[in-house]
């Protein structure tokens, strides 16, 4: 059998409430719904961070963000940019002979020419390299030159790329990872879809909005679906579908988007269950059962690196530099039905600028997970800085080079107490059980602390 194709499709503040198949009855996503049914599905499945460029690095890395240099979202510091000595999946690939592509957004170095997708394993990259684009004042990179908006919607746009680039590749082996915009900020979506989610009378201006961003994306996947249909290319294909982090909840201005989220604690930008445990579903007709199995194993974002170099024949080593191991493990044995995840402690923390270890962290373990919550002083970003990162998605062209001015100063009080939650017994993350099990959460708390210094330890040595 031929090498297989990997389609990657990437959503953006996507929560497991947000799929038809899990949610309360308001979204609609037949074509995601279906690919559940068709393959199979993980239910405890971990985002490398709340946000989205850590959450980036980590899926095409195999290693924690803190390793690799992408911290933060905010591009015009440069706190995105994925390190130069970093190998990509694409690297990986690319080298191993696939075509290469991404469709959308990059989020892993949105200056300097050195950190272009094309710099970094993707032979071909339609989209935009900063956290976000608007869906109709849209201003797009194709391998460096720009490309004006033209009235279309952003999500149809980069669908109609994705669908070019199978089409172009499908008669040799292609790795094409498509990163919707979607459902991000800013809430835009055409009005023939919005009315529909606001006739049914239940949904505010918000929701008929985000729930029309949500239904366009689907039908953008089905679309990219239907192509490796009508190539021949569905069998051998890997397709893996998921989101960087969890929901953001908090709309603009007065239009909420307050909506189910499965009972999860938190949402995007917190170390709870809802910021970082984000729905995946895999399809490979040749290579693994479907029929809407679920997996209840823990899998992370590190994991996926190792498992689709797997998936395409290609060794980990000595591809990857020695110095830089990787965190992740192949789980491929797993999805096949002959084994289970590794058995490993998994670690997330992020905060605004530079890391607070202190701030916004968790260690899981087993069924214990440990949780060091936001301090407010970390999380706070300066309002010149949230004005430069807003003007650079509009007017690009004005910026040569990061803002290398001194980070704001701040003062961070002590932080509060550690929270200690069963997630197998408890999984809502409703009782703290960190009084009744003082040892554990000790332990937990100690290896939270080593793996926090190891990969700060890393980040400063970065000489980009």
């Amino acid at each position: 059998m031929p090498a297989p194709n990997i389609v990657l499709i990437l959503a953006d503040d996507l929560g497991y409430g947000d799929f038809g198949v899990f949610g309360d009855g308001s979204p609609q996503t037949p074509a995601i719904d279906r690919l559940i049914s068709e393959g199979l599905c993980l239910t405890q499945h971990y985002s490398g961070a709340p946000v989205c460029a850590p959450a980036r690095a980590a899926l095409l890395t195999g290693r924690y963000p803190h390793r690799t240099g992408a911290v933060d979202t905010l591009e015009s510091r440069g706190l995105d940019r994925l390190a130069l000595r970093e190998r990509t999946l694409a690297d990986r690939l690319k080298q191993a002979g696939y075509a290469t592509g991404l469709v959308g957004k990059w989020h892993l170095g949105a200056l300097d020419p050195r950190y272009h997708p094309n710099a970094r394993g993707f032979d071909e990259f339609t989209g935009f390299r900063g956290g976000w684009s608007d869906y109709y004042r849209w201003r797009l990179d194709c391998n460096g030159a720009f490309r004006p908006a033209d009235g279309r919607y952003l999500t149809d746009v980069l669908t109609d790329a994705a669908v070019d680039f199978v089409t172009r590749h499908r008669a040799h082996p292609f790795f094409l990872h498509v990163a919707y915009n979607a459902p991000h900020f800013p809430f835009q979506a055409p009005e023939e879809d919005i009315r529909d989610f606001a006739a049914s009378g239940r949904l505010n201006k918000g929701l008929s909005i985000f729930y029309a961003m949500v239904r366009r994306m689907d039908a953008g996947v089905a679309r990219i679906l239907e192509a490796l249909d009508r190539h021949g290319l569905r069998e051998n294909t890997l397709v893996l579908f998921t989101s960087d982090n969890g929901p953001q909840l908090s709309g603009e201005g007065d239009m909420s988007i307050r909506r189910f989220n499965a009972w999860l604690s938190g949402s995007k930008g917190t170390t709870f269950e809802g910021g970082i445990r984000v729905p995946a579903v895999l399809r490979w007709p040749a290579g693994l059962q479907g029929d809407g199995r679920r997996l209840h194993d823990l899998v992370h974002f590190v994991d996926w690196l190792p498992t689709l170099l797997e998936v395409a024949g290609v060794p980990t080593v000595p591809l990857h530099l020695p110095e830089l191991p990787l965190d992740g493990a192949s789980v491929l044995p797993l999805l096949r039905g002959e084994g289970k995840a590794p058995d490993v402690p998994r670690f997330w923390q992020w905060n605004r600028y530079t890391p607070v270890g202190t701030s916004n962290a968790a260690v899981r373990g087993g069924d214990w997970k440990l949780v060091r919550p936001a301090i407010r002083e970390a999380m706070r970003v300066a309002p010149a800085d949230g004005e430069m990162d807003r003007r650079l998605k509009y007017e690009p062209e004005a910026f040569a080079d990061i803002s290398r001015s001194p980070e704001p100063e701040r003062q961070i009080p002590p932080p509060p107490p550690a929270l200690l939650y069963n997630i197998g017994r408890d999984p809502y993350e409703r009782v703290d059980l960190a009084h009744d099990e003082p040892e554990r959460a000790a332990l937990l708390l100690r290896m939270l602390e080593t793996w926090f210094e190891a990969v700060e330890a890393e980040r400063l040595g970065i000489r980009d």
